[in-house]
């Protein structure tokens, strides 16, 4: 197996003295895992961090082996991790992408509004602004992986009504995508929700 492909770094687990497991969503394989060597490594260190962009190489000799990956760093969401609103942002959005998605499955949709909302993320001016990102972001990928057909959240929505949206899609979330009671997967929601209650009086 020889995938080359651009690639959003969804996850990064220790593996290993120096190495990682890493997934990376791309947009005609779907989800794919490999095994970075010397990952926690200065040079590398900074790309395999969740969020970034990257440029991938996997090399595989067998099914059942683990790709040997290869990454370039092409966007780093790195600078956006010392502020809290927009590290739980994109923590929640790659870990769910992690966590719903089935390996080796391309969703090119889900790929592109991920690149999208990571974008809004470190980029909107305000969290009420990228908050309606996540929102729709989480709608898409429900209705991909066939649960429901939620609208994105329209422009206009005051904020307590996108609350209460997030609040609705959580239980859908937590239902259908990410149930395992091995896995909490929801926990990084719940840091994001609760960041997102304190935001009044229009400040963030």
């Amino acid at each position: 197996m020889l995938i080359r492909a651009p690639a959003i770094l969804c996850a990064s687990r220790a593996h290993g003295e120096h190495g990682a497991v890493v997934r990376l969503l791309t947009a005609d394989h779907g989800l794919v895992a490999g095994y970075v060597a010397g990952a926690r490594g200065r040079t590398l260190r900074p790309v395999v961090i969740p969020g970034n962009l990257v440029a991938a190489e996997l090399v595989s000799r067998s099914a059942s082996q683990l790709p040997s990956a290869k990454l370039e760093l092409v966007t780093s969401r790195g600078p956006w991790l010392s502020e809290p609103l927009a590290s739980a942002g994109i923590g929640w959005v790659t870990t769910l992408t992690t966590r719903a998605l089935p390996e080796g499955q391309p969703f090119p949709a889900i790929h592109a509004a991920l690149e999208a909302v990571l974008d809004a993320i470190c980029h909107a001016p305000s969290a009420r602004g990228w908050a309606r990102a996540v929102a729709a972001y989480e709608a898409l990928l429900l209705h991909e992986v066939g649960y429901g057909h939620a609208q994105p959240p329209p422009a206009d929505e005051p904020w307590e009504s996108l609350l209460a949206r997030l609040d609705r899609q959580g239980i859908a979330l937590a239902k259908h995508l990410l149930a395992d009671p091995r896995r909490d997967g929801m926990a990084a929601r719940a840091i994001l929700i609760e960041r997102f209650r304190r935001i009044d009086g229009g400040a963030h």
